[in-house]
């Protein structure tokens, strides 16, 4: 079973769908806090269902649980908390939330946690998949 991660700032609308269709991704797995900012451009949550279905034949679903808190995420974006007490602190709130009870592993197969983040290198969706992986066994997390 594949679990995809993308971003979609630092990239184009093509490059970004064309990274889902290429990859076969069959849905899209929203993890963002704030979803429909106006820096999201094409990625708004408005819009978005529409533009996948279209361009990549994909769905689209929000994973609230998934979120960081906005104090977290806010510590981290003013550079109170560094990327390892950010993911650290981020983890434990999966921890206490436990995804992995309500996510089945067919919604997660061939799906992308998407976010904001240009790379998945420090992004909470990195740590969201790694934490399924962990918790679900037999996932093979790739960063489109």
């Amino acid at each position: 079973m594949k679990l995809y991660t993308i971003g979609f700032t630092q990239t184009t609308a093509e490059s970004f769908f064309g990274r889902l269709l290429d990859a076969g991704v069959a849905r899209v797995l929203d993890v963002r806090l704030q979803r429909d900012g106006q820096l999201a451009g094409f990625a708004k949550a408005r819009d978005l269902p529409f533009f996948l279905r279209e361009l990549a034949g994909a769905d689209y679903h929000v994973l609230d649980m998934l979120a960081p808190t906005a104090e977290m995420l806010t510590s981290y974006r003013e550079r109170a908390t560094s990327w390892d007490e950010y993911a650290a602190a981020y983890t434990a709130l999966l921890d206490e939330r436990r995804p992995e009870a309500s996510v089945s592993k067919a919604l997660l197969d061939r799906g992308a946690l998407l976010c904001s983040e240009a790379t998945a290198e420090k992004c909470h969706r990195r740590v969201a998949a790694e934490y399924f992986a962990a918790k679900l066994g037999g996932l093979d997390i790739v960063h489109l």
